[in-house]
């Protein structure tokens, strides 16, 4: 009696362990974390494929409150203060909900997190931003529906929407440089100014650039050996230009970036001294 019992245990567990199948999921969640200004944005998605349906009718139909998604709402996690649609938008957690339609599509970051399948759900009156966006038609199709941060510079981007041969673009923007200019600031009055990253921000945002070369030559005296310092250096000589100093720079850069077997920096000293 005991030997059976046994033997149905063992068989009702392998048929409940048959019963368990996994499958992927139709619409796999993607969470996606980036850089961007001094801090980072995350947002988190189900994506859905297209699968032989239309944007506006079969998905995404026009003129109705969409999760922008599939499944589970899609959030925006903003760690630094972000500007969306002229409006600032502080540290937390958001809802992304769109209003699809032909001509325009109505972008929506609100305090809800919680806004699925059920549009009943939705309160106008949580809105963060709500603005309007043309969309582009693309000329190849995206068959599973994708959202990513693209055209990064270091105070703006863009959020876009990407679905079938539909494009939203949304533009978003970080009041980052006077935030910048105070920590160089600070930086420049303390025991250990930090030339070189000074230097790559004057040098990047066309600011000052003889303020640039001046922390330039401060960074390379104080790291002799740093070829990628030399290299900036000598790009910031040329822009200023002062060509001969920069070919002197760019040649020295070169050389150490021989004697330390970097292929990328003697490229770019190459590249450089082409130009002067």
């Amino acid at each position: 009696m005991k030997r059976i019992l046994t033997l149905f245990f063992f068989t009702g567990t392998l048929l409940t362990a048959k019963a368990q199948v996994k499958v992927p999921a139709a619409s796999p969640v993607q969470t996606v974390k980036q850089d961007f200004g001094l801090g980072t944005l995350e947002w988190s998605y189900s994506r859905p494929g297209l699968k032989g349906r239309s944007v506006y009718t079969d998905v995404a139909p026009a003129g109705k409150l969409w999760r922008t998604g599939a499944n589970s709402a899609t959030t925006l996690t903003v760690s630094d203060e972000i500007i969306i649609g002229g409006k600032t938008i502080g540290a937390g957690k958001y809802g992304l909900l769109t209003i699809p339609a032909p001509n325009t599509w109505v972008v929506i970051i609100t305090k809800q997190t919680d806004v699925t399948s059920d549009p009943t759900v939705y309160k106008e009156g949580d809105d963060v931003v709500r603005l309007n966006i043309k969309p582009v038609v693309t000329a190849t199709s995206t068959e599973t529906f994708t959202i990513e941060l693209a055209n990064i510079t270091p105070a703006s981007a863009e959020l876009q929407l990407k679905w079938g041969k539909v494009l939203i673009a949304v533009p978003v923007k970080t009041a980052i440089d006077a935030r910048i200019m105070a920590s160089i600031d600070a930086s420049m009055r303390s025991d250990k100014p930090a030339y070189l990253a000074a230097a790559n921000y004057y040098y990047d945002n066309n600011k000052d650039i003889t303020k640039a070369v001046e922390w330039y030559s401060k960074a390379v005296a104080a790291q002799p050996e740093a070829y990628w310092a030399q290299y900036y250096y000598a790009r910031a000589l040329a822009k200023a230009g002062r060509k001969k100093e920069a070919k002197a720079a760019a040649e020295k850069s070169k050389q150490q970036a021989t004697d330390k077997h970097n292929p990328d920096y003697i490229t770019l000293n190459e590249k450089l001294l082409s130009t002067l």
